[in-house]
C-alpha cells in the first residue's frame, strides 16, 4: 500500500462484516459478574468491557460491525477522555493517582492498543451512550490492571465516577465524532491531493495531443487531451479546497454541555481546561461552542460535512465517467485512451476488459450520496435537546470518509498513473472533424464554412485538404489556423493571414 495511506491509528475495512463480535453474555470459560440498574451479567473474564457493553451487544444485534471499524472514532473517544482526566485533576475533583492511571490507559488506546475492546455496533440507539459506556469501562479495566487491580473491581476506579467525570455522552460523544471527523478528513485530503497531481502530469503529458471536444455527446471545437486533463484537476483542486472549509465546521465543540447544554455535574472551570487539554492531546484547534444548549441539540455541522463529501463524491463520479466514455470500446467506442488492463472483463467474452476501477469508484460516490441522504435525516429527527440519531451519522460520515480515501488512492495507482492516449485516433479522428471549421469561420466566412461542412461529412474528407482543393486558403495558412496550439486555445493568431472573401461555396 501506497505510504501516503499510513494512518497513525489501526487500519481497519470499513466495509466489513464483523461476524466475530463477541456474544452478550458469557457461554463458556472464566467469567466475572458485574451489575447494573437493570441486574447483573457474567462477563467473560479476559473482556474490558463491562455490563452496560454487555447490554448493547444484546441490544443491537443489527450491523454486526463493531465501533472498531473506525480507528479514528476510539482514538478520538480516548482522547476526549485523557483530556477529561486532566481537567477533572487541575480542577480538583479527581486525585492525581487515579488521574494518572486514567491517563496512561487512555494514551495505550491512543497509541494502538486495545481496541479490539470497543465491541458495540455501529447501528445503536440511545444517542450514543453504548458507545461512550464501552469505552469508559475498557478505559477502566486498563487503568485497573495498570494499578495491579483485577478488571471489575469498580470501587477502586469506577467507569462512571472517575472515567466518565464531569461528562455525559451527550458531550463526549459529538465531540468525538467531530474529532475523528478531523482526523479522517486529513487523510482524505492527503489522498485527493496525490490522485489531483496525477490528473495534472496526465495533463501535461498530454498537452501536445489534439482531440474532439464534445457537448451534448455531440461533435464540438476542438481541444487538447491535456485541457481535458487539466481540467479534471483543476476539479479536483476546487474539492480540496472546499472540504478544507470544512474543518472549521467540526471545530466547534459542546464537551463540558454534559447532558443539555447547561454543564449540570461539571465544574465551572472543567469546559475551558477540558477543551484546552483536549488541543494539546490531538494537535487541533477546538473551541467550545458560545451557546452549548444549542450545539448539544444542533446536527448541521454534521449535514454541512456530509454535503461537501456529497458534492466532492458526485464530481468525481463524473470523471469517472468521462473515463468509462473516452476508453469505451476499444473497437467500436471513443477509444481515445487506454485505462489500465487491471482484471479479464467476461466470463464469456475472452479477450473484454472492463473499466472496473472508474466503475468501483462511481460505486462509492453512489454510497456516500445515500449516506448524505441518511445524514439529512438524522439531523431531521432530533429532537428538543438532544438528538438521537448521532450514532448513525457517525456511521454514515466516517463510512464515506474511508470509503472515498480508499477510492481515491485506487483510482490513482490502479488506473490513472497509467492511462495513455491513443494519438493515432485522436488525431485522424480531429482531421475529419466538421468541428476544427470553426476555426477557419473568421476567414473564409460562415457559409463556405457550412458548406465544407457537408463535403466533409459527407466523404469523410480531411478538412484542410478541402479547404485547399477549393482554393479558399493555402496550405500554409491553412496549417497555421489548424495547428494544435491554435486550436485549442493555447497560441493565439499573430500573423496576418488572408481574409477570403467568398459568397458561396457548393459541395
Amino acid at each position: 500500500m501506497d505510504e501516503s495511506l499510513t494512518s497513525p491509528h489501526p487500519v481497519v475495512d470499513a466495509s466489513q462484516n464483523v461476524s466475530d463480535v463477541p456474544t452478550p453474555t458469557a457461554t463458556g470459560g472464566p467469567v466475572r459478574t458485574e451489575s447494573d440498574s437493570l441486574g447483573t451479567r457474567d462477563i467473560p473474564a479476559d473482556a474490558y468491557w463491562g455490563v452496560h457493553t454487555s447490554r448493547a451487544l444484546e441490544n443491537f444485534q443489527i450491523a454486526k460491525r463493531p465501533i472498531s471499524v473506525y480507528p479514528d472514532l476510539v482514538v478520538a473517544l480516548a482522547s476526549v477522555k485523557q483530556a477529561a482526566a486532566r481537567a477533572n485533576l487541575e480542577i480538583g475533583v479527581l486525585d492525581a493517582h487515579k488521574a494518572a492511571l486514567i491517563d496512561r490507559a487512555c494514551q495505550l488506546i491512543i497509541d494502538g492498543r486495545y481496541h479490539d475492546q470497543f465491541v458495540v455496533g455501529v447501528m445503536q440507539g440511545g444517542a450514543g451512550t453504548s458507545t461512550n459506556m464501552n469505552a469508559n469501562e475498557v478505559i477502566a479495566n486498563i487503568a485497573l490492571e495498570l494499578d495491579g487491580h483485577a478488571k471489575g473491581e469498580y470501587q477502586i476506579i469506577s467507569p462512571i465516577d472517575d472515567v466518565n467525570r464531569s461528562q455525559s455522552t451527550n458531550d463526549t460523544y459529538p465531540t468525538a465524532i467531530k474529532i475523528a471527523l478531523t482526523f479522517a478528513l486529513s487523510h482524505l485530503l492527503d489522498q485527493l491531493g496525490l490522485l489531483r497531481d496525477s490528473f495534472a502530469r496526465k495533463g501535461e503529458d498530454f498537452r501536445h495531443v489534439l482531440k474532439v471536444g464534445r457537448t451534448q455527446l455531440q461533435d464540438a471545437v476542438p481541444m487538447t487531451l491535456g485541457q481535458e486533463f487539466h481540467g479534471f484537476a483543476t476539479t479536483l483542486t476546487e474539492d480540496h479546497a472546499r472540504l478544507t472549509e470544512t474543518k472549521w465546521l467540526l471545530a466547534e465543540i459542546n464537551l463540558g454541555a454534559t447532558a443539555i447544554g447547561t454543564g449540570i455535574t461539571a465544574d465551572p472551570g472543567y469546559a475551558a481546561a477540558a477543551v484546552r487539554h483536549l488541543n494539546e492531546i490531538t494537535g487541533l484547534n477546538l473551541e467550545t461552542a458560545p451557546d452549548l444548549i444549542e450545539s448539544t441539540s444542533d446536527a448541521g455541522a454534521f449535514m454541512s460535512f456530509s454535503g461537501s463529501l456529497k458534492r466532492s463524491a458526485i464530481k468525481l463520479s463524473k470523471i469517472c465517467n468521462d473515463l468509462r466514455l473516452l476508453s469505451s470500446g476499444p473497437q467500436a467506442g471513443f477509444g481515445e485512451i487506454n485505462l489500465p488492463p487491471r482484471q479479464a472483463g467476461s466470463s464469456i467474452m475472452p479477450g473484454k476488459v472492463n473499466p472496473v476501477i472508474p466503475e468501483v469508484v462511481n460505486q462509492v460516490a453512489f454510497s456516500v450520496a445515500g449516506a448524505d441522504v441518511t445524514v439529512t435525516m438524522a439531523a431531521e429527527g432530533g429532537q428538543l435537546q438532544l438528538n438521537a440519531f448521532e450514532p448513525v451519522i457517525a456511521h454514515s460520515l466516517l463510512q464515506s470518509v474511508t470509503w472515498m480515501t480508499q477510492a481515491f488512492h485506487t483510482l490513482r495507482v490502479n488506473c490513472v498513473d497509467g492511462i495513455t492516449a491513443n494519438e493515432e485516433r485522436l488525431g485522424a479522428m480531429v482531421g475529419s472533424s466538421v468541428g476544427v471549421i470553426t476555426a477557419l469561420m473568421p476567414h473564409i466566412g460562415y457559409a463556405a464554412a457550412a458548406a465544407l461542412a457537408k463535403t466533409a461529412l459527407l466523404t469523410g474528407g480531411n478538412v484542410a485538404d478541402l479547404v485547399v482543393e477549393a482554393e479558399l486558403m493555402s496550405r500554409e495558412d491553412v496549417t497555421k489556423l489548424l495547428s494544435p496550439a491554435r486550436l485549442s486555445g493555447l497560441e493565439t493568431i499573430t500573423s496576418a493571414i488572408p481574409i477570403v472573401d467568398v459568397n458561396d461555396v457548393t459541395a
